[in-house]
C-alpha cells in the first residue's frame, strides 16, 4: 500500500498519477498528498465531479477545477460519471481518466477523431442506433476543431493566427485542407490569393493522398514523383511571399510518415515468409522504392537545389527522413532473407527438407511483424536473423560448391559472369560462399578494372567533339550543347557509380580492391571537372551576352513588345529565341545542381516573368508572317478587309485610353488586354480562312458531283444539287470575287441546257455535212449553233493566213453589210445577229424610237479576215467597234466587228449598242 494507507480510491490516483508522469516513488511524498483537501472533497464529495492533477516546476499540484492557464503542462484529469461518492464498489465503474496535453482544443479534437467519431460513425452497430442529426453535428464539430487548430495557436487565450504552428497538421490532408480554408477565410485579398495559389499546387496530389490507402504500392511509387515535383513548384514560387520553412519541413517529415505507414499497411496484408515469392519480392521492391525515392526526394531538394535557388534558399541543414530510410532498409533485409531462400532452393535438391520446408526455415520469425521498423522492434529482427542464419548455414556449404561450378562456366564472358554475380549476388554476401568464389569474384573485379578503364578511354575520345558526331558526346533531344555534355558526363558517372557500388557490396575484401577503387574515384574526379568546366564556359559566355544588346539575351522591360520589319514586312517580337533556350537552360541546370551566376539568374527571372505573354506573341507572329501561305490564292481578295484589321492593331499598339504610348513589357494590365486583342483578330482572321476553304472544298466536291448526274434520268437530282451549291454561294457571296461567278455560265434549268445542247448537236451535224459537200462557206452560218463559236472564227483565220502565206496576226477581222469582201480568200455569211440599244438598217446605226423593241435582228452580212494594211468596206471614221457575246447576258464577248454608225461614237457608247447571238 503506498504511503502507508489502506485507501485503494487513493491509492488508484496515486499509481495512476505516477504512472503517467513518470514519478520515482521516493521523488513525491504519497503522505502529504494523503489529507490533501481536492483528493478528499473528489472522492468522499458526490457533488465534487472532478479532480486536476497537474505537474510543474515546483511538483504536483491539484485542483477540483481547470482554467485555460492549466495548458501550460501536462494535465491529467479524473472525473465522475455520476454525482456519487467513490467507494471500492464504484471505483473503476464512475472514475474516467483524460488526459490533456498542448491545449483543450487539440485534446478535444484528438479524442473525437481518434475515439469518438470512428466508434460513433463508422461502426455499424454504433451508427445503426445514432441520431443522424447527431452524426451530423460530431463531424461539424470534428471538422470546426480542426479548422480552429490549423489556424490558432491554440496556447493562447485569443485565438491568434500564427502560419508557423503547425500542430494541428498531422497529416498530408490536414495541409492541403489548411490553405482551402485560407484561401477562403483569410484577413486580406493578398493572403487569399497565396493561399489560393498553393492550394492550386497542391490539388495535383490531394486527391490521391485522401484516397492513400486505396492505391496500390505501383501507384503510390508514381506518386512520390509526383509530390516530389509539386513540394519543389511550391518552394520555388515568386508569384507570393514564400513558402515557410519550418512548415515545409514539418510537411516533408509528415509526407514521408504517411508513406511510411502506408507501405507497412500493404506489406502487411501479405504473409512475407509463405505467400510466393514473385508476389512478395513485387510488392517489396515497390515499398523499399517508396521509402528510398522520398529520402533521396527529401535529401536532394532541402541538401542541393533549395539551398542553391538564390530567391528563397533552404537555410536549414539538409532535412534526412530517418526513419522512411530505416525502414527501406528493413525491407530490403526482409527481401535478402526471402532472395537467400529461394536461391538456396534453386540450388538444392527437390528432397532436401531442411531448406524447403518454410515452417523450419522462417520459424524465427514467428510472431514478429517484420515491417513495424521501430527501436523497440528492432534487437528482436537481429536476433531472428541471426537464428535464420544458424538453420541456412549447412545449406550454404553446400550450395558454394554448386555456384561455384556454374560460375567457372561462365567466367570468360564478362557481361554473363557480372549478370550472375548481380543474380545471386545474396548469396555471394554470405561469407561462406564469398570465401568459396574468391578466385571468380577476383576475375570479377578484373572485368569491372577493365570496365572503368573503357569508361576512361571513351570519354577522353569524345570530350571535347561535337554533341551528336562521331568523335563527340552522345546527343539528347531538346538539351543545348551544355546541358547535353553534363548529362551525357552524368550518365558515365551513374555507370561508374554502379561498377563501385557492385564491388563494395562483393568485391571489398579483395587485394585489388583498393586500386580499382582509387581509379574508379579518379576517374568521377575527372567527370566532375569536366561538368564544371562545361558549366564555367556557359556562365562566361553568357555573362559576356549580356552586355551585347544584340545578343538577343536581354530584355528590356520598357521595349516595344513587337513591329513590323521594314525590309520584308515581317513581325517581329522583341523576346528572342536565344532567351527562350537561355531559360531551358537555367532550369535544366539548376535541376542538375548547379549555382547560377546572379547575373544569369536575373536575367532568367525578368525574362520568366514575361515569358507567357512573349510565347503567346510568338505565336501571333508566326500566324501574321505565315498566314498568306495557308490562304488560296485567289481567295487572298476575299479575306482582304479582315487581314487589313489584323494589322491595323499590330499597327496601333498603344497604351492607354488616349492610345499616346507604345504598349511596353512592364505594363501587364496593357499588355495582357493587346494580347487578347491580338488573339481575337487572329482567331477571327483563321476562322474566316478556314470557313472559305471548307467552302472551296465543297464546292469542288459538289460540281464534281454535278457532272456525274445523268441529266435525262436524274433531273430532281440536278435539281437538288444545284440548289445546294446556290445557297453555298449565297453564304459567301459578299465575299466572293466577281472572277468565281462569271465561272457559272448556261441556263440552270436541266431541261434548257438539254434542248440547248441537242440544238447545238444536230446543228453541227448539218455543219459537218455542209463541210463535206464543201457547200459551208458558202451558205449562211448561225453562229450560235456552235458551243465555241469564237474557236470557229480562229479556225477561219488560220486557214486564212495558210492561203495568203502569211502569219496571222497580220491579219484583222471585218464585216460587211455592202455584199461579199474582196480582199477576203476566206469568207462566211452569218445570220441571226441580234443588237441590243439602238437599231441598224444596213446602211448605218439608228436610234430606237418610242416602239421600237429593245432588241433587234440585225441583216445578215459577210464577215472574213483581210490583211492589216487593207482598206476594208467601210472608212474607220464612220464605225464603231462593237462587241460580241455568246448571250444578252453580255458575259464572254466572242469578237469585235465595225459597224457604220455615221461617225458620232460616244452617242452608240451612251446607249449601250451591242451585239450577241440569238439563244438556242
Amino acid at each position: 500500500m503506498a504511503g502507508g494507507t489502506g485507501d485503494v480510491r487513493k491509492l488508484f490516483i496515486f499509481t495512476t498519477t505516477q504512472n503517467y508522469f513518470g514519478l520515482m516513488s521516493e521523488s513525491w511524498d504519497h503522505l502529504l498528498l494523503y489529507n490533501c483537501p481536492e483528493i478528499n472533497n473528489f472522492l468522499d464529495d458526490g457533488n465534487q465531479m472532478l479532480l486536476r492533477v497537474q505537474r510543474s516546476d515546483s511538483g504536483i499540484s491539484l485542483s477540483n477545477v481547470i482554467d485555460y492557464a492549466d495548458t501550460k503542462d501536462k494535465v491529467l484529469v479524473f472525473f465522475k460519471l455520476r454525482p456519487e461518492v467513490i467507494t471500492d464498489q464504484n471505483l473503476h465503474n464512475n472514475i474516467l481518466v483524460s488526459s490533456m496535453l498542448e491545449s483543450p482544443i487539440n485534446s478535444l479534437y484528438q479524442v473525437v477523431r481518434q475515439i469518438f467519431a470512428p466508434m460513433l460513425l463508422k461502426d455499424q452497430e454504433w451508427s445503426r442506433n445514432f441520431d443522424p442529426k447527431l452524426q451530423n453535428l460530431l463531424s461539424e464539430l470534428e471538422a470546426g476543431l480542426g479548422v480552429v487548430l490549423r489556424m490558432s495557436d491554440t496556447n493562447l487565450s485569443k485565438l491568434k493566427f500564427k502560419e508557423d504552428d503547425t500542430r494541428g497538421i498531422l497529416t498530408p490532408s490536414d495541409e492541403f485542407q489548411f490553405w482551402i480554408e485560407q484561401a477562403h477565410r483569410g484577413s486580406k485579398q493578398i493572403n487569399k490569393e497565396r493561399a489560393s495559389y498553393f492550394k492550386e499546387l497542391f490539388e495535383t496530389i490531394a486527391r490521391e493522398f485522401y484516397n492513400l490507402d486505396g492505391l496500390s504500392l505501383l501507384e503510390v511509387v508514381d506518386l512520390v514523383e509526383t509530390t516530389r515535383d509539386v513540394v519543389d513548384d511550391v518552394w520555388r514560387q515568386t508569384e507570393h511571399d514564400h513558402y515557410p520553412e519550418s512548415r515545409m519541413l514539418h510537411l516533408l517529415d509528415i509526407i514521408g510518415g504517411s508513406f511510411g505507414r502506408f507501405v507497412q499497411k500493404k506489406l502487411g496484408m501479405l504473409n512475407l515468409w509463405g505467400d510466393p515469392y514473385y508476389l512478395v519480392k513485387e510488392n517489396l521492391n515497390a515499398g523499399i522504392s517508396i521509402c528510398e525515392q522520398w529520402v533521396i526526394a527529401c535529401s536532394h531538394l532541402t541538401g542541393q537545389v533549395w539551398q542553391r535557388y538564390v530567391p528563397h534558399p533552404w537555410k536549414s541543414e539538409k532535412y534526412f527522413p530517418e526513419t522512411l530510410d530505416k525502414l527501406g532498409k528493413r525491407l530490403e533485409e526482409v527481401l535478402a532473407v526471402r532472395t537467400i531462400h529461394e536461391k538456396l532452393i534453386y540450388f538444392s535438391p527437390a528432397s532436401d527438407e531442411k531448406i524447403t520446408c518454410l515452417a523450419r526455415v522462417f520459424e524465427p520469425f514467428t510472431g514478429l511483424n517484420p515491417v513495424q521498423y521501430n527501436p523497440y522492434t528492432e534487437p528482436l529482427w537481429k536476433a531472428a536473423v541471426s537464428q535464420y542464419e544458424k538453420i541456412i548455414a549447412p545449406a550454404e556449404q553446400k550450395i558454394a560448391g554448386k555456384l561455384k561450378n556454374y560460375i567457372s562456366e561462365i567466367q570468360d564472358s564478362p557481361q554473363q559472369l557480372l549478370q550472375a554475380f548481380l543474380k545471386y549476388k545474396e548469396l555471394v554476401k554470405r561469407p561462406t560462399i564469398s570465401k568459396e568464389l574468391m578466385l571468380e569474384r577476383e576475375t570479377l573485379l578484373a572485368r569491372l578494372m577493365d570496365s572503368v578503364k573503357d569508361f576512361r578511354l571513351d570519354f577522353e575520345n569524345r570530350c571535347r567533339g561535337i554533341p551528336g558526331d562521331v568523335s563527340g558526346p552522345l546527343s539528347g533531344k531538346n538539351l543545348s550543347e551544355v546541358v547535353n555534355n553534363i548529362v551525357w558526363v552524368r550518365q558515365l558517372e551513374l555507370k561508374v557509380d554502379d561498377t563501385i557500388k557492385i564491388a563494395e557490396a562483393l568485391l571489398s575484401d579483395l587485394s585489388g580492391f583498393r586500386s580499382f577503387h582509387r581509379s574508379a574515384e579518379d576517374l568521377l574526379d575527372q567527370f566532375k571537372l569536366y561538368e564544371q568546366e562545361q558549366f564555367d564556359d556557359w556562365s562566361r559566355d553568357i555573362q559576356s551576352g549580356l552586355s551585347d544588346s544584340k545578343s538577343g539575351l536581354c530584355v528590356e522591360a520598357s521595349s516595344r513588345i513587337m513591329e513590323l520589319d521594314p525590309n520584308d514586312g515581317s513581325l517581329k517580337v522583341h523576346y528572342s529565341d536565344r532567351l527562350v533556350i537561355l531559360l531551358r537552360e537555367v532550369r535544366q541546370l539548376s535541376a542538375l545542381g548547379f549555382v547560377i551566376p546572379a547575373k544569369i539568374q536575373q536575367v532568367a527571372n525578368i525574362a520568366q516573368k514575361f515569358y507567357k505573354q512573349a510565347i503567346i506573341l510568338k505565336q501571333v507572329a508566326h500566324f501574321y508572317n505565315s498566314i498568306d501561305q495557308q490562304m488560296i490564292q485567289s481567295q487572298r481578295p476575299m479575306m482582304l478587309q479582315s487581314a487589313l484589321a489584323f494589322e491595323q492593331i499590330i499597327k496601333n499598339s498603344k497604351a492607354g485610353s488616349g492610345g499616346k504610348s507604345q504598349i511596353t513589357w512592364d505594363n501587364p494590365k496593357e499588355l495582357e488586354g493587346y494580347i487578347q486583342k491580338l488573339q481575337n483578330a487572329a482567331e477571327r482572321l483563321a476562322t474566316e480562312n478556314r470557313k472559305l476553304r471548307k467552302w472551296h472544298t465543297t464546292f469542288c466536291e459538289k460540281v464534281v458531283a454535278l457532272m456525274n448526274i445523268d441529266l435525262l434520268r436524274q433531273q430532281q437530282r440536278w435539281k437538288d444539287g444545284l440548289q445546294e451549291l446556290r445557297t453555298g454561294l449565297a453564304s459567301v457571296e459578299a465575299q466572293c470575287p466577281l472572277t468565281w461567278q462569271s465561272k457559272w455560265e448556261g441556263p440552270e434549268d436541266p431541261l434548257q441546257y438539254l434542248r440547248g445542247l441537242v440544238a447545238r448537236a444536230l446543228a453541227i451535224q448539218s455543219w459537218v455535212e455542209r463541210a463535206e459537200k464543201q457547200t459551208l462557206l458558202t451558205d449562211a452560218l448561225d453562229l450560235s449553233e456552235l458551243f465555241h463559236p469564237d474557236t470557229f472564227l480562229n479556225a477561219l483565220r488560220q486557214e486564212t493566213a495558210r492561203a495568203m502565206v502569211c502569219s496571222m496576226d497580220s491579219l484583222k477581222f471585218v464585216a460587211s453589210w455592202k455584199g461579199r469582201l474582196q480582199e477576203a480568200k476566206l469568207q462566211i455569211k452569218v445570220s441571226g445577229l441580234l443588237l441590243e440599244g439602238c437599231s441598224f438598217d444596213g446602211n448605218r446605226l439608228s436610234e430606237n424610237q418610242h416602239d421600237s423593241p429593245s432588241v433587234s435582228s440585225v441583216l445578215p452580212c459577210f464577215m472574213g479576215w483581210i490583211p492589216q494594211g487593207a482598206y476594208g468596206p467601210y472608212s474607220p471614221d464612220e464605225c464603231i467597234s462593237l462587241p460580241v457575246y455568246t448571250s444578252a447576258e453580255r458575259d464572254r464577248v466572242v469578237i469585235n466587228i465595225d459597224i457604220p454608225c455615221g461617225g458620232d461614237q460616244d452617242q452608240w457608247i451612251q446607249c449601250g449598242a451591242a451585239l450577241f447571238l440569238k439563244n438556242q
